[in-house]
């Protein structure tokens, strides 16, 4: 099964003009797109690069994507897809640390509940709303396009000068007069941790490495996933097996960077054994695995979200710890709240796209991404201990929880429901 989706925009020179262009074409900038489908605003989306067609084998960068944002896409539609069957329901969560006997169970029935969320693909989530999109009278969606340079300024509160000249990453001069330049109320920053958005606007970012790399792939294992997210920490860092439509699991393992380049150097069937061990055979063997990729963990806010005219949504704005899988859910919250904001001011007769309608968005998320921000990097830490002491109340707090039942499930909700 493949699905495409080319540019159906074909650009000539001179100036566009809309009220909102959102730079980035990912989940997240899908996502805020998505919501303003049938509104009142003109959109443009500006993506580099196109999506590759969805292939017969799972890819291996998966999202946890929680009960509300489930909601929220329901209700407009996106799984309401030819590869709705890309999407596997996970019922229960198994948390265990290696270095002890805590361990802690969620279990949706025990909540009421038909699943705790899902794990979907990343590229197949984001073609899923790409193909709202397009087929949207009100947004053009322009790829591959790239975007030669942006100018923001602004005099006011109330409203900014907003210039994104699109072209080659280099601008050449004596070809200035054929590019195409878009302009608009409203930027959106959807575009990612290195932000052209935020550089453009001058808005500071502290970004601090972990010191240690994402591995991930696909595997196969001896004994089914039970459609349960499991997830093990260990010393070296957490490792989940994270459960597949076609009965596979993907494995998001976080290791220190000697240990990363260590897996990756192994053989597959010496990495296969590696990994059942360090899963303790929950499981069982494993008995396939696919191409393995490593990817850096970093974590870190820009100074603020908005600007007059202009907004920061998802990693743009903050990056985080994937141990939980929360990053894609917080992205994806921005954009709802983002779009709530403008479409009620909007409606309401007010300047949604001056700095202090944007900042209601701000107030909405930024602390709650702060949270879970320090959150994260504190689970990080613990788990990471090896003081004998501190494994000691690590493994009696997982145990501890798990046997009080209010307690557990308000850590549940709160993870699910965002």
């Amino acid at each position: 099964m493949s699905h495409r989706v080319m540019n159906p925009k074909v650009l000539n020179s001179g100036e566009d003009t809309y009220d909102i262009i959102i730079v980035g074409g990912g989940m997240v900038g899908l996502s805020f797109a998505n919501e303003l489908i049938d509104s009142d605003f003109s959109v443009a989306v500006i993506e580099r690069s196109e999506l590759k067609p969805v292939a017969e084998q799972p890819d291996c960068r998966v999202s946890a994507i929680n009960r509300s944002a489930l909601a929220r896409f329901a209700k407009t539609g996106v799984f309401q897809s030819g590869l709705s069957d890309r999407v596997c329901a996970f019922e229960k969560m198994f948390v265990w640390d290696q270095t002890g006997a805590g361990q802690i169970e969620f279990d949706s029935a025990e909540l009421g509940v038909s699943e705790l969320g899902v794990i979907i693909e990343n590229n197949v989530l984001q073609q899923m709303l790409l193909d709202k999109v397009t087929a949207a009278d009100n947004i053009d969606y322009l790829c591959p396009q790239q975007i030669a340079s942006i100018e923001y300024s602004f005099a006011d509160e109330a409203a900014a000068d907003i210039r994104v000249h699109l072209g080659s990453d280099v601008v050449d001069s004596d070809k200035a007069g054929s590019e195409k330049t878009l302009t608009a109320k409203l930027l959106i920053g959807a575009d990612g941790v290195n932000s052209r958005v935020r550089e453009a606007a001058s808005i500071q970012r502290n970004r601090q490495p972990y010191q240690q790399q994402g591995l991930v792939c696909n595997v196969t294992t001896s004994e089914p996933h039970q459609n349960t997210a499991w997830q093990c920490f260990m010393p070296t860092g957490p490792l989940a097996f994270l459960p597949l439509y076609n009965g596979q699991c993907s494995i998001v393992w976080s290791l220190d960077e000697e240990a990363a380049r260590a897996m990756m150097a192994l053989d597959e069937q010496a990495f296969m054994q590696a990994l059942a061990e360090a899963g303790e055979y929950k499981l069982g063997e494993v008995t396939e695995v696919s191409q393995r990729y490593l990817f850096a963990l970093t974590h870190g806010h820009a100074a603020e979200y908005v600007k007059p005219g202009l907004a920061l949504i998802g990693d743009a704005a903050h990056n985080i710890h994937p141990l939980a899988g929360q990053g894609a859910n917080l992205g994806i919250a921005d954009a709802f709240a983002l779009a709530d904001v403008i479409i009620e001011a909007r409606s309401a007769g007010r300047q949604w796209a001056a700095e202090h309608t944007l900042k209601k968005y701000q107030r909405q998320r930024k602390g709650a991404n702060t949270v879970m921000e320090m959150s994260m990097t504190g689970f990080k830490q613990l788990f990471g201990n090896n003081n004998a002491f501190i494994s000691e109340l690590r493994n009696a707090g997982l145990s501890l929880v798990d046997h009080l039942p209010a307690l557990k499930y308000r850590i549940i909700r709160q993870a699910l429901n965002g």
